[in-house]
């Protein structure tokens, strides 16, 4: 299935077969092993009832009173020792199922991982957090219960049935067809019910994922919404998203009522059946009592794993559908191969005829043509919307131009390696984030082999080493949940100092500084000019002193770039960037 707009992909039956098999065959000596162990358990489970059988057939043909006893008293123990059998083989097929589903799930959480890793920033923005923690959470956790218990229990019974039935039928052909033939109500209920049950779960999961990322969005812009007064419409998407959650969820509890009673009904039909067919050929002397009493017994014992069976194929179909969107992620955009792709021949940096628009809307940026010089500090400024952080974007080969092209060396970013383009250009929001963890292990990020004098350098960079040096362990203090919680400003001066830790050639900050008072602001920016110096840095920002440092200022507006040239010159020129100068130069005392 592919992906609408800004959507995350679904994976169609044939690619959710492919990857089961995949796994399957990732451990499959574990699942063989089960499967035999299954075998055996099965196998004891049959002998039992024909016991009983061959028990009932020497009673009635005994002459003599203790002979019958005789007889019982011989088989009685097998039947016990068999069941004692059956017990300890389904066990041990149980365990290595347990097993081996704990480890194809831990390989569906890497896999997941590493996925979630690989896609896109741009991608990941527009299919929302929400869907992606859905999926994350509690698609792998339906995917888990069924590898760890759904999937034993169905390869256990699926097992057990076969060899019942297959019991019934070396009993006598006519009794097993006619069980089999019991059976077919069963088979129309489950028909209808499959052919529901994948889509109704599926529209159930991504209903979840639509609850989940109106929440996510409205938790993390709860300051916007209080400040614009749209509480009201923020409570009726929510409440517009849980009314199809709720849909979607009594779709699917109406299937499983259906489903199950009809089931239910059914169970005692081919017992019945075989039972009476069973008398009227015996009256005929077609077949023995025994043989009767045995086929009923195994269709009787047939209907705890078919039950079983039943049930957890209702559970497969979610986990199915749960699985579908786990495998999808396989299917998302990961950007075009980059292997192989030339190194750049320098840190030269050409925007040529650049054009972009976000989805179905206009253009955001209208032929920008741009060259910003290896070690050259640039300043990109201009009114909300002008394009700004669309260009940074695309500097940073987060996203593709959707005409025209962005280079470094000449060779286009978006086509760089990923730990090359690391490399080369590194991109700062005013958007952060602390990792669960402590102080080094937030920075190691960026650079994993640091030594702590490393650290403390960075920090120092940014002007973070006394507040890091105030917390109760350094560098080792626990941050987030359960630890120090650094305020917007803090959090900031870490992501910088990841960022001298990662020292790129190229450095783009887009309002990076944007969280930080004004004079932290400055001097964070200033330690980053002086650490960064010989290295190009592409600064975007509505602070204008960025401006008056740089040795070069680009002006955007609606898309274009209007005016390029030094702080003086364009000053002087009287444009766009005079009158903003003169605005944020009357409100500020800034020489």
């Amino acid at each position: 299935m592919t992906a609408g707009e800004g959507l995350l992909p679904v994976a169609d039956r044939s690619r959710v077969r492919r990857a089961a098999l995949r796994l399957v065959r990732a451990d499959g000596r574990a699942f063989a092993a089960a499967l035999l162990l299954n075998a055996l358990a099965a196998g004891a489970g049959l002998v039992g009832p024909w016991l009983v059988g061959r028990i009932v057939d020497e009673v009635r043909a005994g002459g003599r009173a203790g002979q019958g006893v005789a007889v019982v008293d011989r088989l009685a123990p097998w039947i016990l020792l068999c069941a004692l059998a059956q017990l300890l083989l389904a066990r041990w097929a149980r365990y290595v199922g347990y097993r081996f589903g704990e480890r194809t799930l831990a390989r569906v959480r890497e896999e997941y991982v590493e996925r979630v890793l690989a896609l896109p920033a741009s991608v990941v923005e527009r299919a929302g957090t929400g869907d992606l923690t859905a999926r994350g959470t509690a698609d792998v956790a339906i995917v888990g219960t069924t590898l760890r218990d759904v999937g034993p229990e169905l390869l256990v019974c699926t097992v057990q049935a076969l060899f019942v039935l297959g019991a019934v039928f070396a009993l006598d052909p006519l009794l097993g067809a006619f069980g089999l033939l019991g059976l077919t109500p069963i088979w129309l209920a489950l028909r209808w019910y499959l052919r529901r049950a994948r889509d109704g779960y599926l529209a159930e999961g991504a209903a979840t994922s639509e609850v989940a990322e109106v929440v996510a969005a409205t938790a993390a812009g709860a300051r916007t919404v209080e400040a614009f007064g749209l509480r009201e419409r923020r409570i009726a998407a929510s409440r517009d998203a849980l009314e199809r959650s709720r849909r979607t969820r009594f779709y699917t509890l109406f299937l499983r009522t259906v489903f199950f009673p009809a089931v239910e009904v059914t169970y005692t039909v081919p017992v019945v059946g075989v039972l009476l067919l069973g008398g009227w050929l015996h009256q005929r002397g077609a077949v023995g009592v025994g043989a009767v009493v045995a086929a009923a017994l195994y269709l009787r014992q047939f209907t705890e794993p078919l039950d079983q069976i039943l049930m957890r194929v209702e559970q497969l179909q979610s986990s199915s559908a749960s699985f579908a969107r786990v495998e999808g992620l396989a299917q998302a955009p990961h950007g075009q191969d980059t292997a192989g792709c030339p190194v750049p021949a320098d840190d030269r940096i050409d925007v040529c005829g650049v054009r972009y628009a976000y989805g179905r809307g206009g253009e955001v940026l209208r032929g920008v043509d741009l060259t910003v010089r290896p070690g050259e500090r640039l300043a990109v400024v201009g009114p909300s919307g002008a394009g700004k952080t669309t260009l940074s974007r695309l500097l940073a080969g987060i996203d593709r131009p959707g005409a025209g092209t962005v280079t470094v060396g000449g060779v286009p970013v978006c086509e760089l390696e990923p730990e090359l383009l690391r490399r080369q250009v590194v991109l700062v929001t005013q958007e952060h984030h602390v990792f669960l963890g402590t102080v080094r292990d937030n920075l190691l990020i960026a650079e994993p082999g640091a030594a702590d004098a490393d650290l403390w350098a960075a920090l120092a960079a940014v002007g973070a080493d006394e507040w890091v040096r105030g917390l109760p362990d350094g560098l080792g203090t626990r941050l987030g949940e359960g630890g120090c919680r650094p305020d917007g400003s803090q959090a900031q001066q870490l992501a910088l100092a990841r960022v001298v830790l990662a020292d790129p050639h190229t450095l783009i900050l887009d309002e990076a500084t944007a969280l930080l008072d004004p004079t932290t602001a400055r001097h964070a920016e200033r330690a980053l000019a002086a650490v960064l110096r010989g290295r190009t840095v592409i600064a975007i920002a509505h602070r204008l002193h960025t401006a008056h440092d740089a040795d070069r200022v680009a002006v955007m507006e609606d898309g274009r770039l209007t005016e390029l040239g030094t702080h003086e010159a364009l000053v002087t020129a009287g444009g766009a960037y005079a009158a903003l100068w003169r605005t944020w130069h009357g409100d500020t005392a800034e020489g």
